[in-house]
Protein backbone atom coordinates (compact mmCIF):
# COMPACT_ATOMS: atom_id res chain seq x y z
CA UNK A 1 0.00 0.00 0.00
CA UNK A 2 1.16 3.66 -1.18
CA UNK A 3 2.40 5.63 1.58
CA UNK A 4 -0.89 8.08 2.54
CA UNK A 5 -0.33 12.02 3.27
CA UNK A 6 3.34 11.46 4.18
CA UNK A 7 2.35 8.58 6.74
CA UNK A 8 4.64 5.46 6.29
CA UNK A 9 3.09 2.80 3.66
CA UNK A 10 1.52 -0.23 4.68
CA UNK A 11 1.46 -4.16 3.96
CA UNK A 12 -0.62 -6.77 3.20
CA UNK A 13 0.16 -9.51 5.17
CA UNK A 14 -2.11 -13.43 5.49
CA UNK A 15 -3.24 -15.50 8.25
CA UNK A 16 0.19 -17.01 8.22
CA UNK A 17 1.56 -14.06 9.40
CA UNK A 18 1.01 -13.85 13.30
CA UNK A 19 2.32 -17.03 13.55
CA UNK A 20 5.33 -16.45 11.75
CA UNK A 21 6.00 -13.58 14.31
CA UNK A 22 5.19 -15.92 17.25
CA UNK A 23 8.08 -17.80 15.62
CA UNK A 24 10.43 -15.05 15.25
CA UNK A 25 9.71 -13.80 18.39
CA UNK A 26 10.46 -17.27 20.43
CA UNK A 27 14.04 -17.48 18.18
CA UNK A 28 15.03 -13.71 19.48
CA UNK A 29 14.30 -14.58 22.43
CA UNK A 30 16.43 -17.19 23.28
CA UNK A 31 19.26 -15.39 21.26
CA UNK A 32 19.38 -12.95 23.92
CA UNK A 33 17.80 -14.82 26.71
CA UNK A 34 19.43 -13.45 29.98
CA UNK A 35 18.49 -9.48 29.42
CA UNK A 36 14.81 -10.66 27.88
CA UNK A 37 14.31 -13.31 30.87
CA UNK A 38 15.41 -10.32 33.87
CA UNK A 39 12.63 -8.19 31.68
CA UNK A 40 10.42 -10.00 32.13
CA UNK A 41 10.84 -11.49 35.98
CA UNK A 42 10.73 -7.33 36.39
CA UNK A 43 7.30 -7.10 35.22
CA UNK A 44 6.42 -10.65 36.64
CA UNK A 45 7.31 -9.77 39.99
CA UNK A 46 5.46 -6.21 39.79
CA UNK A 47 2.54 -8.38 39.02
CA UNK A 48 2.53 -10.72 41.94
CA UNK A 49 2.93 -8.29 44.06
CA UNK A 50 0.42 -5.78 43.05
CA UNK A 51 -1.82 -8.96 42.96
CA UNK A 52 -0.77 -9.78 46.76
CA UNK A 53 -1.52 -6.30 47.79
CA UNK A 54 -5.15 -6.53 46.97
CA UNK A 55 -5.92 -10.02 48.21
CA UNK A 56 -4.56 -9.15 51.88
CA UNK A 57 -6.69 -5.44 51.55
CA UNK A 58 -9.58 -7.59 50.89
CA UNK A 59 -10.13 -6.71 47.43
CA UNK A 60 -10.58 -9.82 45.18
CA UNK A 61 -12.67 -8.12 42.75
CA UNK A 62 -9.86 -6.17 41.64
CA UNK A 63 -7.89 -8.99 40.96
CA UNK A 64 -9.77 -9.83 38.07
CA UNK A 65 -10.66 -6.04 36.76
CA UNK A 66 -6.69 -5.04 36.65
CA UNK A 67 -5.63 -8.36 35.61
CA UNK A 68 -7.98 -8.35 32.33
CA UNK A 69 -7.17 -4.35 32.27
CA UNK A 70 -3.09 -5.46 31.99
CA UNK A 71 -3.97 -5.87 28.63
CA UNK A 72 -4.19 -2.16 27.88
CA UNK A 73 -0.88 -0.79 29.34
CA UNK A 74 1.20 -4.19 27.87
CA UNK A 75 2.64 -2.33 25.23
CA UNK A 76 4.23 0.63 26.74
CA UNK A 77 5.82 -1.61 29.12
CA UNK A 78 7.33 -3.50 26.33
CA UNK A 79 9.15 -0.59 24.56
CA UNK A 80 12.51 -2.24 26.18
CA UNK A 81 11.43 -5.54 24.14
CA UNK A 82 11.13 -3.83 21.22
CA UNK A 83 14.56 -1.92 21.40
CA UNK A 84 15.59 -5.39 22.11
CA UNK A 85 14.01 -6.73 19.13
CA UNK A 86 15.34 -3.72 17.05
CA UNK A 87 19.03 -4.39 18.09
CA UNK A 88 18.57 -7.42 16.94
CA UNK A 89 17.57 -7.34 13.81
CA UNK A 90 20.50 -4.95 13.16
CA UNK A 91 22.96 -7.82 14.96
CA UNK A 92 23.49 -6.39 17.80
CA UNK A 93 23.72 -7.69 21.02
CA UNK A 94 20.79 -5.88 23.31
CA UNK A 95 21.65 -5.35 27.24
CA UNK A 96 18.97 -5.43 30.17
CA UNK A 97 21.02 -1.67 30.34
CA UNK A 98 19.84 -0.40 26.97
CA UNK A 99 16.18 -1.93 27.14
CA UNK A 100 15.57 -0.18 30.60
CA UNK A 101 17.08 3.35 29.61
CA UNK A 102 15.52 4.32 26.41
CA UNK A 103 16.48 7.77 25.22
CA UNK A 104 13.89 7.41 22.42
CA UNK A 105 10.93 6.67 25.53
CA UNK A 106 11.97 9.91 27.03
CA UNK A 107 10.00 12.70 25.04
CA UNK A 108 6.41 13.96 24.58
CA UNK A 109 4.93 11.89 22.53
CA UNK A 110 5.32 8.49 23.66
CA UNK A 111 4.02 10.24 27.00
CA UNK A 112 0.88 11.28 24.97
CA UNK A 113 0.33 7.69 24.05
CA UNK A 114 1.15 6.65 27.41
CA UNK A 115 -1.56 9.00 29.11
CA UNK A 116 -4.21 8.03 26.77
CA UNK A 117 -3.49 4.14 27.49
CA UNK A 118 -3.33 4.35 31.16
CA UNK A 119 -6.51 7.02 31.01
CA UNK A 120 -8.29 3.97 29.00
CA UNK A 121 -6.86 1.44 31.65
CA UNK A 122 -8.51 3.60 34.20
CA UNK A 123 -11.69 3.95 32.17
CA UNK A 124 -11.89 -0.08 32.39
CA UNK A 125 -11.22 -0.07 36.03
CA UNK A 126 -14.65 2.09 36.59
CA UNK A 127 -16.35 0.54 33.77
CA UNK A 128 -15.58 -3.37 35.69
CA UNK A 129 -16.22 -1.59 39.04
CA UNK A 130 -20.21 -0.33 38.19
CA UNK A 131 -20.18 -4.23 35.76
CA UNK A 132 -19.56 -5.95 39.29
CA UNK A 133 -22.09 -3.05 41.44
CA UNK A 134 -24.57 -4.06 39.28
CA UNK A 135 -24.22 -7.62 39.89
CA UNK A 136 -24.59 -7.91 43.13
CA UNK A 137 -25.49 -6.34 46.36
CA UNK A 138 -22.49 -8.30 48.30
CA UNK A 139 -19.23 -7.07 48.37
CA UNK A 140 -16.87 -9.99 48.03
CA UNK A 141 -13.39 -10.01 50.19
CA UNK A 142 -11.56 -12.36 49.36
CA UNK A 143 -10.57 -14.54 45.84
CA UNK A 144 -12.51 -18.01 47.08
CA UNK A 145 -15.72 -15.43 47.38
CA UNK A 146 -15.42 -13.85 44.57
CA UNK A 147 -14.75 -16.58 42.24
CA UNK A 148 -17.91 -18.82 43.65
CA UNK A 149 -19.56 -16.34 42.71
CA UNK A 150 -18.66 -15.73 39.22
CA UNK A 151 -18.37 -18.69 38.47
CA UNK A 152 -21.62 -20.45 40.37
CA UNK A 153 -24.21 -17.88 40.20
CA UNK A 154 -26.58 -16.66 37.45
CA UNK A 155 -26.26 -13.24 38.58
CA UNK A 156 -21.59 -13.86 38.49
CA UNK A 157 -22.08 -15.83 34.94
CA UNK A 158 -24.29 -12.32 33.74
CA UNK A 159 -21.13 -10.06 34.87
CA UNK A 160 -18.50 -12.28 33.03
CA UNK A 161 -20.82 -11.86 29.83
CA UNK A 162 -21.28 -7.98 30.39
CA UNK A 163 -17.29 -7.23 31.64
CA UNK A 164 -16.12 -9.49 28.45
CA UNK A 165 -18.39 -7.49 26.04
CA UNK A 166 -17.36 -4.15 27.02
CA UNK A 167 -13.81 -5.23 27.77
CA UNK A 168 -13.49 -6.57 24.74
CA UNK A 169 -14.41 -3.65 22.96
CA UNK A 170 -12.05 -1.25 24.87
CA UNK A 171 -9.73 -3.56 24.38
CA UNK A 172 -9.61 -3.94 20.30
CA UNK A 173 -9.74 -0.47 20.12
CA UNK A 174 -7.04 -0.03 22.21
CA UNK A 175 -4.91 -2.69 20.62
CA UNK A 176 -5.87 -0.45 17.52
CA UNK A 177 -4.65 2.10 18.44
CA UNK A 178 -1.33 0.76 19.83
CA UNK A 179 -0.27 -2.39 18.05
CA UNK A 180 1.78 -0.36 15.71
CA UNK A 181 2.12 2.79 17.21
CA UNK A 182 4.07 1.81 20.43
CA UNK A 183 7.57 0.34 18.50
CA UNK A 184 6.67 2.85 15.63
CA UNK A 185 7.72 5.78 18.59
CA UNK A 186 11.39 4.41 18.92
CA UNK A 187 11.79 6.27 15.94
CA UNK A 188 11.84 9.73 17.28
CA UNK A 189 11.08 10.86 14.15
CA UNK A 190 7.82 9.52 13.84
CA UNK A 191 4.69 11.54 15.93
CA UNK A 192 2.21 10.23 18.28
CA UNK A 193 -0.49 11.15 15.48
CA UNK A 194 1.58 9.56 12.20
CA UNK A 195 1.76 6.24 14.44
CA UNK A 196 -1.32 6.13 15.75
CA UNK A 197 -3.13 6.49 12.11
CA UNK A 198 -0.68 4.04 11.14
CA UNK A 199 -1.54 1.45 13.62
CA UNK A 200 -5.11 1.92 12.62
CA UNK A 201 -4.56 1.01 8.94
CA UNK A 202 -2.84 -1.66 9.59
CA UNK A 203 -5.57 -3.24 11.59
CA UNK A 204 -8.14 -1.83 9.10
CA UNK A 205 -5.94 -3.03 5.91
CA UNK A 206 -5.26 -6.52 7.68
CA UNK A 207 -8.14 -6.88 9.94
CA UNK A 208 -8.52 -10.91 9.98
CA UNK A 209 -4.91 -11.34 10.37
CA UNK A 210 -4.82 -8.72 12.93
CA UNK A 211 -7.62 -9.92 14.75
CA UNK A 212 -6.21 -12.89 14.89
CA UNK A 213 -3.17 -11.73 16.45
CA UNK A 214 -4.99 -9.67 19.12
CA UNK A 215 -6.93 -13.38 20.15
CA UNK A 216 -3.11 -14.44 20.41
CA UNK A 217 -2.43 -12.34 22.62
CA UNK A 218 -5.25 -12.08 24.63
CA UNK A 219 -5.05 -15.51 25.45
CA UNK A 220 -1.28 -15.98 26.24
CA UNK A 221 -1.02 -12.73 28.39
CA UNK A 222 -4.12 -13.63 30.22
CA UNK A 223 -3.32 -16.89 30.71
CA UNK A 224 -0.12 -16.32 32.86
CA UNK A 225 -2.79 -15.49 35.52
CA UNK A 226 -2.99 -19.06 36.07
CA UNK A 227 0.40 -19.52 36.75
CA UNK A 228 0.22 -16.55 39.29
CA UNK A 229 1.89 -14.14 36.85
CA UNK A 230 4.92 -16.85 37.01
CA UNK A 231 4.54 -17.42 32.74
CA UNK A 232 5.43 -13.51 32.45
CA UNK A 233 9.01 -14.32 32.75
CA UNK A 234 9.25 -15.73 29.36
CA UNK A 235 5.57 -14.80 28.07
CA UNK A 236 6.17 -11.45 27.83
CA UNK A 237 9.66 -11.02 26.36
CA UNK A 238 8.56 -13.18 23.60
CA UNK A 239 5.11 -11.29 22.88
CA UNK A 240 7.10 -8.36 23.16
CA UNK A 241 9.99 -9.44 20.51
CA UNK A 242 7.01 -10.68 17.94
CA UNK A 243 5.11 -7.62 18.21
CA UNK A 244 8.94 -6.07 16.87
CA UNK A 245 8.75 -8.14 14.64
CA UNK A 246 4.61 -7.89 13.65
CA UNK A 247 5.67 -3.86 13.33
CA UNK A 248 8.65 -4.43 11.04
CA UNK A 249 6.36 -6.28 8.32
CA UNK A 250 3.35 -4.31 8.63
CA UNK A 251 5.10 -1.07 8.00
CA UNK A 252 6.95 -0.73 4.81
CA UNK A 253 9.13 2.09 5.64
CA UNK A 254 11.74 1.17 8.49
CA UNK A 255 11.26 3.53 11.00
CA UNK A 256 13.65 2.50 13.51
CA UNK A 257 16.74 5.03 13.82
CA UNK A 258 19.90 4.01 15.21
CA UNK A 259 21.15 3.68 18.82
Amino acid sequence: MQPTFGLPAVNRIGMDAPWRWLAGGWSDLWRAWRPCLAYGLGLAVFSLWITWVFVASNAAFWVLALTCGFVFVAPMLAMGLYEAGRRLEHGEAPTLRAMLFLPQAVRQDVAYLGLALLTIYFLWGRIAQVVYGLSTFVLHHTVKDFVAFALGTQDGHAMLVAGSAVGGVIAFFTYTLVVVAAPMLLDSRASVFAAAATSFRAVSLNFAPMLLWAAIIAVLTLSTAATAFTALIVVFPWLGLASWRAYRELVAEPAAAPA
